[in-house]
């Protein structure tokens, strides 16, 4: 059990930067479950020219601090606990050896990890000397790695020993770190445990680069997103506030390193608000074992992504975990179902959460508000949200999310590295485009639509495939769905949707009938399914999210051939949902 305990006290010495941050957080605090005293008392802090959050704040409240920081559950079950002090002094130890080794300010560092303790020494390290971290997902195979090396203006790599095989054929001159073992011509990380406890200074401007991001990439390369030393470290002072995270609690979030969410929700937002950092591995999802952890660790915020929370209702929820206070979800938008049925078994209401890789949360619905079913909600202290019609550009209540540039918020990207033509065209106008499209409310209330190239039109109506996914899992049978459109000579397009069923269901015609038929209901004729296709399943980023754009091209290259796809069933092949 990690107890609840207050807010490290502020010292008479805390650097001025230190002291604006922690006013600005606790501002937000104080706000707690009235959003727009939030939005009107909010002002983003002035941390000055040199802010370096690894050194100003974390150091500043891991001092002597004997609090769990991070703690981590191997999958054989093992524990892992570091409290604040040790980790501030390993990070000071990891940042003398980096030097040591010629990791200089600016360098360029890949740090390709799992969930390990080692993962977070070295981020708060990086940032410390003033070098540039490049988290990247373990499941890259070596090409892909070696395209981001070249694009990401690599100078050195910090790998798992597991790993460091996929960047044998990396070019010469960048160096090799290895986690967990040794390897020939790879210096170890263990080594680091050899040298000075005193992390050097390094003065590092708040501009400065300090994370680069590679974005999933479901239509194209991967770009390079730079975040700055405020754009995420202070940027995240909203994504702290959306979570409703304090000092003492305990965070759970699932989302694999690598990925804008895991710097989101196991590192920036529970540190700043002084939590638990609690992380639990699984090689294959048991939603039985996530929910010991969530009661064994007495977890008291906890955000998984859609996929996850449909796997848990699709199992047995359960009672409550214990000491759970916060479920949140971020993503991609989650199904009013799933709200309702966790809602049920819980009674807490599933708080939906926008950003993305080049935001921190900008939209979101925060503690204590009404959750509205499918909504994501208000934007979020510090944002101006403004909807933009894409074809007009007038702004109004439906249209593509945009942020509004003329007061620029703190927590946007510094832009795509090497790529001034595509900063300058998402930074348009006086606005950052987002390229999702979504509605507004009489109550300010924002609904995502769907991506700008993944809504469509049938016979002359716009289809959002979200609200015709949101319809399809409210069937026992649909586990998830991804809706896509189908061309047609008549209709311009029909509703096509491919399903992977829940456990206890076959791909059969009376399967199809019964999805078909329950497609009907709640949707209006241009949005009703015409298409369906069971799959094993859906075509996905290596972040999660599901590539659409595999299965527009299929459906496009088949109307091309004149084929229907052997595996679909159609209305018009049940008498009773023809027309």
């Amino acid at each position: 059990m990690v107890p609840v305990a207050p807010s490290v006290a502020a010292s008479a010495a805390e650097k001025p930067s230190t002291a604006a941050f922690r006013a600005a957080r606790d501002a937000l605090s104080a706000h707690a479950g009235d959003h727009e005293a939030a939005r009107a008392a909010f002002r983003w802090p002035d941390v000055g020219d040199s802010f370096n959050w690894a050194r100003d704040w974390f150091d500043a409240i891991a001092q002597g601090n004997d609090r769990v920081a991070l703690w981590i559950v191997d999958q054989d079950g093992a524990d892992h606990r570091v409290t604040f002090d040790e980790m501030r002094r390993r990070s000071d130890q990891v940042a003398s050896w980096l030097v040591e080794r010629g990791v200089a300010k600016g360098d360029h560092v890949m740090l390709m990890l799992g969930n390990r303790v080692e993962l977070w020494e070295a981020m708060l390290a990086i940032m410390k000397i003033g070098a540039v971290i490049l988290p990247t997902s373990v499941v890259l195979a070596p090409r892909d790695l070696a395209d981001r090396v070249e694009r990401g203006l690599v100078r050195h790599v910090v790998a798992a020993v597991a790993d460091a095989p996929k960047f044998d054929r990396l070019a010469e001159g960048v160096g090799r770190i290895v986690v967990g073992g040794e390897r020939p011509g790879w210096a170890s990380f263990d080594d680091s445990r050899r040298a000075s406890a005193t992390a050097p200074v390094v003065d590092t401007a708040t501009s400065d680069p300090c994370l680069v991001y590679f974005t999933s990439g479901t239509t194209s390369k991967p770009k390079m997103v730079v975040h700055t030393h405020a754009s995420y470290p202070v940027g995240h002072l909203t994504t702290t506030y959306w979570i409703g995270v304090r000092p003492g609690d305990v965070h759970l979030t699932i989302s694999s390193p690598g990925w804008g969410k895991h710097a989101w929700s196991l590192f920036f937002a529970p540190w700043t608000a002084e939590a638990t950092v609690f992380v639990h591995e699984q090689a294959r999802f048991s939603a039985a074992a996530l929910r010991e952890q969530l009661d064994r660790a007495e977890v008291t915020s906890f955000c998984a992504p859609p996929t996850v929370w449909r796997m848990l209702i699709q199992s047995s929820l359960g009672e409550r975990p214990g000491a759970l206070r916060e479920a949140l979800s971020a993503g991609e938008p989650l199904n009013p179902e799933v709200i309702s049925r966790v809602q049920q078994a819980w009674g807490l209401d599933i708080r939906d959460g926008y950003g993305q890789t080049e935001t921190t949360a900008i939209v979101a619905n925060p503690p204590g508000s009404v959750v509205k079913a499918g909504s994501m909600g208000h934007p979020l202290p510090g944002v101006e949200v403004v909807l933009v019609d894409p074809a007009t550009g007038v702004v109004g209540d439906a249209g593509e999310v945009c942020l509004d540039l003329r007061v620029r918020p703190v927590n946007l990207m510094a832009g795509y590295l090497g790529d001034e033509a595509r900063t300058a065209a998402a930074q348009r106008d006086g606005l950052f485009h987002t390229g999702d499209v979504a509605t507004r409310d009489a109550d300010g209330m924002i609904t995502f639509v769907g991506r700008t190239d993944d809504v469509f039109k049938s016979s002359d109506y716009k289809v959002s495939p979200f609200e015709v996914e949101s319809v399809l899992i409210e069937h026992p049978a649909v586990a998830e769905s991804a809706v896509v459109p189908a061309p047609d000579d008549v209709r311009l397009a029909v509703v096509k949707a491919y399903v992977t069923l829940a456990a206890g269901w076959e791909p059969t015609a009376d399967t199809a009938r019964t999805v078909l038929a329950h497609a009907r209901t709640g949707l209006p004729a241009y949005e009703r399914v015409r298409r369906l296709e069971f799959v094993e399943e859906l075509p996905k980023t290596i972040s999660g999210k599901i590539r659409r754009v595999e299965l527009r091209e299929r459906e496009e290259a088949a109307a091309r051939q004149g084929d229907r796809l052997a595996a679909e069933w159609r209305d018009a092949d049940f008498p009773d949902l023809r027309g």
